[in-house]
């Protein structure tokens, strides 16, 4: 029963067109569902601060057993292109026809919160108290996250601060609770102009300055938790004019703040061997996440997970997700998985089995005593 249940909710979303900050329709989906089940809500209205159509909703279920509750997350944006989605199920896995996304980042993660919250409300499972969170823009860089009005929402709830964030990639079996910080930063060299054909000893070719300064940077592969990389060089002269700027931008991904400005001072401190006329900013995209409790909390998944026959592991990630903003707030969190393969890709597809795993595991860790 469940286990349909939760495939009914699933497609019910995956029909619903929800792209970064036109999310309105799966926010309204959500508010209902929960409003259903008698949770008492609020709502953020932060997303003028970006752009967004849609609020971060809040939303809390009362429990009974004794104990700290939990709080869920998960996203309500898809990656385009996603409209007019045509589902494909061929026995455990469901796929979308190869021209859209399928959107099970995140709606496979907000299926089995939905489903297994509801199990428990209409069955009167005993649990603790649960609270929610789901967040737009979460695919254009954690953008609801990072815009929570959190002074407001404090006056509401007073949230539990260990946290499954429903949202990680790949099988059911790994639970993620440490990823890095990222460091995006943008470098101007500023040469000085000249005619390429007449006098080109005159000019400073800017160009062929960032080149010797990228030539010299730690990138790619820097150590096991770090990585730098450079997406875009930006300079737009005509053939015969010595250019006199280049940019280039890029970022940084480090399990340590500290790392992260130890390389962008190397980084300055190489630009400063070739050029003295340039700039250099730097900007922290999303703060480290790393476990409060040394895995206590994780573990506690790992083993609600162990009792509903998967075994799952602690997992180290490389890529940054709403978690990474709710450490910086103080909770505690847990990434877990529910079958989401090549997401962001019109090739992704969902492995059903592990939706249902995922969704057994919560009911097991909400209530303690899944059957």
């Amino acid at each position: 029963m469940i286990k349909e249940r939760t495939l009914e909710i699933l497609e019910e979303m995956l029909l619903i067109h929800s792209p970064s900050k036109q999310e309105n329709k799966m926010a309204d989906y959500i508010i209902q569902f929960l409003e259903n089940l008698s949770a008492e809500i609020y709502l953020d209205h932060c997303e003028d601060k970006y752009g967004g159509n849609t609020p971060v909703i809040f939303a809390k279920i009362p429990g009974k057993l004794e104990g700290p509750g939990f709080t869920l997350n998960g996203h309500l944006d898809v990656i385009q292109p996603n409209q007019n989605l045509k589902i494909i199920k061929e026995d455990d896995i469901w796929r979308s026809n190869g021209t859209t996304t399928l959107g099970g980042d995140d709606k496979a993660g907000l299926a089995a919160i939905l489903s297994a919250v509801e199990y428990i409300v209409q069955n009167n499972q005993p649990h603790r108290d649960l609270y929610f969170i789901f967040t737009p823009g979460e695919e254009q860089g954690m953008l609801g996250a990072k815009n929570i009005q959190w002074d407001q929402v404090h006056q509401h709830f007073d949230l539990a601060k260990n946290i499954i964030v429903v949202d990680n990639a790949g099988k059911a079996d790994k639970v993620a609770y440490q990823a890095p910080t990222c460091y995006r930063f943008a470098i101007e060299i500023i040469g000085k102009k000249a005619h390429a054909g007449i006098e080109p000893e005159k000019g400073i070719n800017a160009i062929w300055v960032a080149s010797q300064i990228i030539n010299k940077l730690p990138l790619l592969r820097i150590d096991q938790t770090t990585t730098a990389n450079i997406s875009q060089i930006d300079a737009d002269f005509p053939n015969n004019v010595v250019p006199d700027r280049c940019q280039f931008t890029g970022e940084i991904r480090t399990h340590s703040d500290q790392t992260a400005k130890d390389i962008l001072q190397k980084y300055e401190n190489t630009i400063q061997e070739f050029i003295n006329d340039y700039s250099f900013e730097y900007w922290c995209d999303y703060p480290v996440l790393q476990s409060k409790d040394n895995l206590t909390f994780v573990n506690q998944v790992i083993d609600a997970y162990n009792k509903v026959g998967v075994q799952a592991e602690a997992q180290i990630i490389g890529g940054g997700s709403d978690a990474n903003f709710f450490a910086e707030q103080g909770f505690n969190a847990a990434i877990i998985g529910v079958g989401m393969q090549q997401v962001h890709t019109t090739e992704e597809y969902l492995e059903i089995n592990e939706l249902h795993h995922t969704t057994a595991a919560l009911i097991e860790l909400l209530t303690q005593s899944y059957a």
